[in-house]
């Protein structure tokens, strides 16, 4: 069904903020990226002659030096233009010193790589810094994101459909997926009518029918009902508590297992947040299963602002994680700087295998997503607080690292395998062939473009 588009005042205000924001993120990220680019021709000797960020008719340019430095009217990419990327301009022998083409293959590597290298420390600079303070950082696996059942609440939608805990999920209503999210985005969007799932048991398919059922406690948050089958990946077991946090301070501990919120039984993670959530700076009373024992704890969640359906609002929070979710902390600020390298690999890692399976269609499609989708998640990052701009940043900070290392004509790693080339035949590709690669290159990358634009709109007028 197509979604009405309301221009309240407050929609426009939640536009332009998003706006604002996407312009924040992607002007950081384009700027350290080409500033590697920039940084690496100055190292190597080859002369700039345009640093621009954005692209598209000059907004502003100041030359200092050999360059000039733009702001350009087209906020989608940047780009550091060189001088001698055409053999034909260097004409003299000093002109060839400062001429790209006239670099000797390695400095042509380093220039290029440069680009790509620069998001990735960008990155371990930011979770390096984060774990420096203390604080946990995510750094998940497929494992993590998959839709696994290991915990069910009794007499839920899921236990009388005949699921069962260890059941993973791979179709919905005949929908390939494969992340726990899009199995509870289906669950939210579903209005209460039945789905169709595909479950691996044990090496077999079954295929069970399930009816979600409105959750008991709603959010007072919010205005839309939400729907939930009782299965999620995670049991209400804690693996971390965060220091001086109200988890602490209650007593609870890494181990605990949460039995009860105010005399209601609790069998999962989100059944556990849920009740927190709804209850900021409201006392809590809780039963935990410690060493086989029950014990009485009392913790009083903080109250955090967020929004939610574009409104602000407070939920509560106590400090703690659980399992199925790989948080890294670093006990010392030096230890911090060997375990930003762990993270920053663990997204690449995450990043390159997750573009790998959608390649290969193991993950759909539909999880790519445009410049729509990057303004919309800014915008909720920074409801959230200028901490989860800065780890988005990060994150998307290394997914920019490693499409732009994919050995597509156009794009840097395209010309990292011409390189790579030339290093093998001992000369560089002809113009004819290197031109005929950079226009299949460019109709490629124009067409991953549209697919992500296209994504992006179904997300927001096809959303339910």
């Amino acid at each position: 069904m197509l979604t009405a588009l309301t221009w309240s005042p407050d929609s426009v205000w939640l536009l332009l903020q998003k706006a604002w924001w996407f312009l924040v993120v992607l002007g950081v990220l384009v700027a350290f990226h080409e500033l590697g680019h920039f940084l690496a021709a100055r190292w190597v000797g080859v002369k700039v002659l345009k640093f621009s960020l954005g692209f598209g008719p000059k907004l502003f340019g100041r030359q200092m030096g050999d360059t000039e430095y733009l702001l350009s009217a087209i906020p989608l990419g940047g780009y550091v233009k060189l001088f001698g990327e055409d053999e034909t301009e260097a004409i003299t022998p000093e002109d060839r010193k400062r001429s790209f083409a006239h670099q000797g293959l390695w400095g042509k590597v380093l220039i290029v790589a440069a680009g790509p290298g620069f998001n990735f420390i960008l990155a371990y600079l930011i979770f390096a810094a984060w774990l420096a303070t203390g604080s946990p950082l995510f750094v998940p696996t497929f494992k993590d994101l998959s839709a696994d059942v290991e915990a069910m609440v009794p007499g839920s939608p899921a236990d009388q459909a005949g699921m069962e805990i260890g059941d993973r999920v791979t179709k919905v209503n005949g929908r390939d997926i494969s992340t726990r999210t899009e199995l509870f985005d289906a669950v939210a969007k579903s209005n209460g009518t039945a789905l169709t799932l595909e479950v691996q048991r044990d090496g077999q398919t079954k295929t069970l029918t399930v009816t979600p059922t409105k959750a008991q406690a709603q959010p007072s948050s919010t205005e839309d009902p939400t729907y939930y089958l009782g299965v999620e990946e995670t049991p209400a077991l804690v693996t971390s508590v965060m220091h001086g946090s109200p988890a602490a301070q209650s007593g609870l501990q890494a181990g605990d297992r949460v039995v009860s919120i105010d005399g209601q039984p609790v069998y999962t993670w989100s059944q556990m947040t849920g009740m927190v959530k709804d209850h900021p700076n409201q006392p809590l009373h809780l039963e935990v299963l410690r060493n086989s024992r029950r014990m009485p704890l009392t913790v009083t969640p903080s109250a955090e602002k967020t929004t939610i359906n574009g409104r602000q609002v407070e939920i509560g929070k106590i400090g703690i994680s659980g399992p199925g979710r790989s948080v890294m902390r670093s006990s010392t600020p030096l230890l911090s700087l060997y375990n930003g390298l762990e993270a920053t690999w663990g997204w690449t890692e995450l990043t390159a295998v997750g573009l790998y399976k959608m390649i290969v269609g193991d993950i759909s499609s539909k999880n790519i997503g445009g410049p729509l989708t990057i303004a919309n998640i800014s915008g909720e990052a920074a409801s959230q607080g200028v901490s989860s701009v800065v780890f988005l940043i990060a994150i998307l900070s290394i997914n920019l690292g490693v499409l732009n290392l994919l050995p597509i004509p156009i794009l840097d790693g395209g010309h990292l395998l011409f390189f790579l080339i030339e290093g093998i035949l001992r000369k560089p590709l002809g113009e004819r062939q290197r031109e005929l690669a950079q226009q299949v290159g460019l109709v490629l990358l124009v067409g991953v473009m549209i697919f992500a634009f296209w994504n992006d709109l179904e997300r927001i007028f096809f959303s339910h």
